[in-house]
């Protein structure tokens, strides 16, 4: 059997040290800590897919809580029976000590355990909708505030307007407009769209 510990945080820039530290106690060997640097929205995560595919059945897990396991619901849930049906391993949420799969084996152990994810799973996704509202919420703020997102506005050449005309005419193509604006192709059908809304 062999022991094993994964931990999330939701970006490069979080310190992971809370939960290596929890970790730690738990004579877990380097080799076996796999950490991801990612949103928790669902399961397309290198080094949880990597954790997955070394488990065998038998193997422990442990993970501080159960929303560095993930924040979406379902994604959690079925990511638990994979782990617990499919694979045969045990889980340890060391904030949640009902969520301990070598403990509750029998019937009413189950049940307890599994309604406690449920609810853990349901909070957690909760906070990330909560989170992605308050960050949608703070940029709509701050753009009716005159916040600016983004690089700077890229400047045109002064004959754009001309350029554009003669590409309406197909007298030069959207390569040569591109290229002599020096602007992606995107840009310019916005700053197009921009044109074209002035002269309306």
């Amino acid at each position: 059997m062999e022991t094993y510990g994964y931990i999330r945080v939701s970006s490069t820039d979080q310190n992971e040290d809370r939960q290596v530290l929890a970790l730690s106690e738990k004579s877990i060997s380097h080799a076996n800590l796999f950490i991801d640097k990612q949103s928790g929205k669902d399961f397309q995560r290198e080094g949880y897919k990597k954790l997955v595919k070394q488990l065998k059945e038998g193997d422990l897990l442990y993970i501080v809580s159960i929303d560095r396991l993930g924040r979406n619901y379902e994604e959690i849930l079925n990511q638990w029976r994979i782990l617990t049906k499919e694979k045969h391993i045990d889980i340890v949420v060391l904030d949640m000590p009902l969520l301990d799969t070598r403990t509750y084996k029998d019937l009413i152990g189950t049940f307890i355990a599994d309604l406690v994810l449920q609810v853990l799973s349901f909070v957690a996704q909760s906070e990330r909708e909560s989170i992605r509202k308050r960050q949608a919420d703070g940029i709509a703020a701050a753009k009716a505030r005159g916040v600016k997102f983004g690089g700077p506005r890229k400047e045109l050449p002064s004959n754009f307007l001309e350029l554009v005309k003669d590409w309406e005419r197909g007298i030069i193509s959207t390569k040569e407009v591109l290229k002599q604006c020096r602007i992606c192709r995107s840009t310019f059908y916005t700053r197009l769209k921009e044109y074209r809304k002035q002269l309306s």
